[in-house]
């Protein structure tokens, strides 16, 4: 078996998504993602060789396929795709099962999944456009970093909102990563969590994620040569503010504080938090009910996937499902 070396969190190879969802030719081809350092307005690529880079493309494509071929309503008429490198070949993967897709509608999470779809052949649906009262039959979507409860923190392609409101509309909602994104705990690896919010609002956000622990939290600036805060298709800010590991639901069973005391907090508890402070317009975690289980107490979907594909650096596929 092949191991592949740890990446920095800062700065993540390979992954499909651009620092802004506004780039369209990040989304059409495999690139080296410039992740903001946390101190620095600067951004520096790390490169891979050929034969990684064809590696972490074989896992993303093993994963994306299976995913597809275990999910996937041959009935679908209404499909959430997301943004990240993985999605392309979910999209690759659909279009191989050789079905007719022609009365399928698919829901972008933002201006980079759009374009996917269309260059896909495929019919594209903004989700203020869908009928009143759809639900999505299913949603497929990356993360930047998923733990063992299937918690995920996502945002690092600034889609975060639109992501999310596309996970909650869903009956079914699966991400699809590689294995590189898989840790025991959210910010293990991934040191910071993206937060969209209102430009007049920033700083006071940032204030106040201080006060909840949040060391050196930063507004993330515009890829390349362009000055000023990177904008959202919403025209917000994201926020990057880092915190300690979190915790996890069996953490806290098993008697560890995630109340917040010494900046230490449970998945759940931060997100309630952070959502809180005026001006945020949502959190890149991704935790709470799957979309069966928000059926099942009278909702439509959930935030957190119902399993997760994480391709592997053999080529092979873990599956790993959403604990009850």
């Amino acid at each position: 078996m092949i191991f592949l070396p740890r990446i920095s969190p800062y700065n993540r190879c390979l992954q499909f998504r651009s620092t802004s969802c506004h780039s369209v030719s990040s989304l059409l081809r495999p690139c080296i993602a410039l992740n903001p350092r946390l101190s620095q307005v600067s951004r520096a690529p790390i490169r891979l060789n050929s034969t990684m880079a064809e590696l972490i493309e074989k896992a993303k494509r093993a994963a994306g396929k299976a995913a597809v071929d275990n999910h996937y309503p041959k009935d679908a008429k209404f499909v959430g795709i997301g943004s990240g490198s993985t999605i392309v070949y979910v999209v690759q993967a659909i279009k191989e099962l050789g079905i007719d897709t022609s009365a399928t509608r698919y829901v972008p999470t933002g201006f980079q999944s759009k374009q996917l779809i269309i260059s896909a052949g495929l019919t594209a649906v903004e989700f203020d456009a869908i009928p009143e009262g759809t639900v999505l039959d299913i949603a497929f979507d990356g993360a930047d970093e998923v733990d063992d409860e299937l918690n995920l923190i996502k945002g690092g392609g600034a889609c975060l909102f639109q992501e999310k409101i596309v996970a909650l509309q869903a009956k079914e909602f699966i991400c699809v990563a590689d294995s590189r994104k898989l840790q025991s705990r959210l910010l293990s690896n991934w040191k910071y969590i993206p937060i969209e919010v209102a430009p007049i609002a920033a700083a006071r956000v940032i204030t106040a994620l201080k006060q909840l622990g949040s060391i050196e939290p930063t507004l993330r600036p515009q890829a390349g040569s362009k000055e000023g805060p990177l904008k959202t298709d919403q025209s917000f800010y994201i926020v990057d503010a880092p915190f300690p590991m979190l915790l996890t639901k069996a953490d806290v069973a098993a008697g560890q504080d995630g109340s917040g005391k010494s900046g230490v907090w449970e998945v759940d508890t931060l997100a309630s938090a952070i959502k809180h402070i005026p001006g945020v317009l949502d959190v890149g975690i991704f935790s709470g009910l799957t979309g069966p289980q928000a059926q099942a107490s009278g909702g439509i979907g959930g935030q957190r996937p119902l399993a997760a594909y994480f391709g592997m650096p053999d080529g092979s596929v873990s599956i790993r499902k959403a604990p009850l």
